[in-house]
């Protein structure tokens, strides 16, 4: 007698990943609030006790999810400078910045709203935290002025991304063009 099994066996290569990408497209579509871990295994095709392996509780899916945006703006910013002089490109990872946040509010909300790890933010060791310490750097004289541009330029494309976003001007390439100008924003 042959006996075959009807039960399936699931073994996923790189289930973090799997998890990440999950959770990241929830994003797009629930509030933060609404993403839970067993939902994310349900898509990925896992038991609930195996997200367990990679991410002991929400907050931890969360930090991930947050890191995740934080490289992936990094990644439109390092774009944006290519191939401009170092004024423009400091200028072109801010408008990138803005652009990102608008292009992934939620994910953008998440990474500097929802998470308490300042370190994974521009003042940490991630690559849009060091190309805005390299950029700040070459305008400044010594670590406190550097420290004051940094956040300075934080405080100026973060809240021009919360203004858009949150409904108080309106979505405009030319406004973020025109805000974030390398000409005009930080003249002494």
């Amino acid at each position: 007698m042959i006996t075959v099994s009807t039960s399936k066996s699931y073994h996923h290569g790189d289930l973090r990943s799997a998890l990440v990408e999950a959770g990241l497209k929830a994003l797009e579509v629930q509030d933060i609030g609404e993403i839970s871990l067993r939902q994310l295994a349900r898509e990925v095709g896992v038991s609930p006790t195996a997200v367990y392996r990679h991410f002991p509780d929400k907050s931890a899916l969360m930090r991930a999810l947050a890191e995740t945006g934080i490289e992936q703006m990094a990644a439109w910013q390092k774009a944006a400078a290519q191939g401009v002089d170092k004024a423009d490109a400091f200028a072109a990872t801010g408008r990138a910045y803005v652009r990102w946040a608008l292009a992934n509010p939620a994910l953008f909300r998440l990474a500097f709203g929802e998470c308490d790890q300042i370190s994974q933010t521009v003042f940490g060791q991630n690559e849009a935290a060091q190309m805005l310490r390299a950029f700040a750097e070459d305008f400044t004289g010594s670590e406190a002025e550097t420290q004051r541009l940094m956040l300075q330029a934080w405080a100026v494309v973060h809240g021009l991304a919360m203004l858009i976003l949150d409904g108080q001007l309106p979505r405009d390439e030319a406004l973020i063009d025109q805000v974030i100008d390398a000409r005009t924003l930080f003249r002494a």
